[in-house]
């Protein structure tokens, strides 16, 4: 773990120096990096002060204050939304336009300058390093919250979740998500969501089925974010929450066809056992015994 963190500590240094996020005014706009890159936010599509924070994970009184430095160079309007009052619309105006598109620009031309160096394998090679180090990263920061599964947020996540599997077996989702926004809420259940850039990329929950056993129901990861350690962090956190809910078993069931799926439940500890429901699209079904924290 020391030569994983020294690794990174090293590109963070060099990364920072080279981007030109050490400089006062990043590359020569006239703001500093926190403040262009919210303007950068900004002026890639509508948004809210809830999506900002929730895109850039920033607290509210720090974005206020990038937000009023911004303002008051006449770079961005916000207002209250029309539709709900109790949002707050942001967007460039005419000058915060042309801002935008120059620090656009000039962030291209860096970047560029930056690879020009090398030769085109090895810019296809970094290409793929980057990309692969931020999915790892992205996936490393993720955090898993309990979400009301009647919410936009829940729901979101699981018509993604519906979406495919009815490609994958054909599943019909008719009546579905009303089923799981009573069985999958408190005090019986629990929904968990990972967002990244305010989308959701992954979600679980867990039901009560028996006194002493939870069922892991609606777990899915976006297909982007396989590979990367997701599904496995997603399930141990879904044992955590049948854990206080007093289970000390979990069952789950699920299709033939979703090999990752059934590889993970068996890495996972989970054991074969017999048809416990009556689900039409299930062929297998798992069992764990539930330790107690810590045993």
């Amino acid at each position: 773990m020391d030569d994983v963190t020294a690794v990174v500590r090293r590109f963070n240094r060099a990364y920072t120096q080279r981007i030109g996020a050490l400089e006062e005014s990043f590359l020569g706009m006239g703001l500093p990096l926190g403040t262009a890159r919210l303007l950068f936010e900004i002026g890639a599509g509508p948004t809210t002060t809830q999506g900002l924070r929730a895109r850039l994970g920033l607290d509210s009184g720090y974005l206020s204050r990038l937000l009023r430095r911004l303002e008051e160079d006449g770079l961005v309007a916000v207002e209250p939304d029309p539709d709900d009052r109790r949002r707050r619309l942001v967007g460039l105006t005419e000058a915060g336009r042309r801002r935008w598109r120059g620090l656009e620009d000039r962030s291209e031309e860096r970047a560029r300058q930056l690879v020009e160096p090398l030769s085109a394998r090895h810019r296809a090679r970094l290409a793929a390093a980057l990309s692969e180090a931020d999915l790892l990263v992205r996936a490393a920061t993720v955090t898993f919250e309990p979400v009301d599964p009647r919410g936009p947020v829940a729901r979101g996540a699981v018509d993604r979740y519906f979406a495919e599997i009815g490609r994958r077996f054909g599943f019909d989702a008719t009546g579905q998500a009303g089923q799981d926004a009573v069985e999958l809420a408190a005090p019986h259940g629990i929904f968990l969501v990972a967002c990244d850039d305010g989308q959701p990329v992954a979600c679980g929950g867990v039901r009560t089925i028996a006194d002493g056993v939870g069922e892991v129901k609606r777990m899915w990861v976006d297909d982007r974010w396989r590979g990367v350690g997701l599904g496995s962090r997603l399930l141990r956190q879904l044992e955590d929450a049948a854990r206080t809910l007093g289970h000390r078993a979990a069952r789950l069931d699920t299709n033939e066809t979703l090999t990752e799926a059934i590889a993970l439940y068996g890495r996972a500890g989970y054991h074969r056992t017999a048809r416990y429901n009556d689900n039409p699209y299930a062929t297998h079904f798992f069992e764990k015994t539930l330790m107690a924290p810590g045993g």
